[in-house]
């Protein structure tokens, strides 16, 4: 792997760079980039910061209408809101499978074939395991049994 030469530049040659730009002979700092051969998009701000001639590097403002910072304030906020709602529902998930899986031992079923099973029932049956796992969080241990036969496919209107 050939690397990169690496180019340094004399102290002369800053000097003159930084003073055409003082002087007027370049409008932007891109226009003595190109005219010089500099590669560096930040080598002649640098230059400039390092001489004091901070004034020459252009300056961005931002203008805006008075709702738009509220407005971005509250997306900001949404975001955190729903990132948070997200996390919740990501925690809610592991621990209803975790109390699902529970349950499948408890009844000695195959946790993986369960859930291949029933994930081809869809939403109301996914519903029906939540209510399990929010069931098994309330402490109702000992009647998971009955609502896990009351969803097993014999049971269920589509019939598996």
């Amino acid at each position: 792997m050939q690397r990169k030469a690496q180019v340094r530049y004399s102290m002369a040659f800053k000097q003159q760079v930084v003073a055409d730009l003082e002087g007027g002979r370049f409008g932007s700092i891109l226009a003595a980039r190109e005219h010089y051969g500099i590669n560096g998009s930040e080598t002649v701000r640098k230059w400039l910061c390092r001489f004091g001639r901070n004034h020459l590097i252009p300056k961005v403002v931002r203008v805006e209408k008075p709702d738009e910072a509220d407005q971005i304030r509250q997306l900001k906020k949404q975001i955190r809101q729903l990132q948070e709602a997200l996390g919740k529902t990501q925690l809610e998930n592991v621990m209803n499978e975790s109390f699902l899986q529970i349950a499948c031992e408890q009844l000695g079923t195959d946790f993986e074939e369960f859930k291949k099973k029933w994930a081809r029932c869809g939403p109301p049956v996914a519903a029906a395991i939540r209510a399990v796992g929010d069931w098994f969080v309330r402490g109702g241990w000992d009647v998971t049994s009955e609502l896990l036969q009351a969803a097993s496919p014999a049971a269920s209107p589509s019939g598996g």
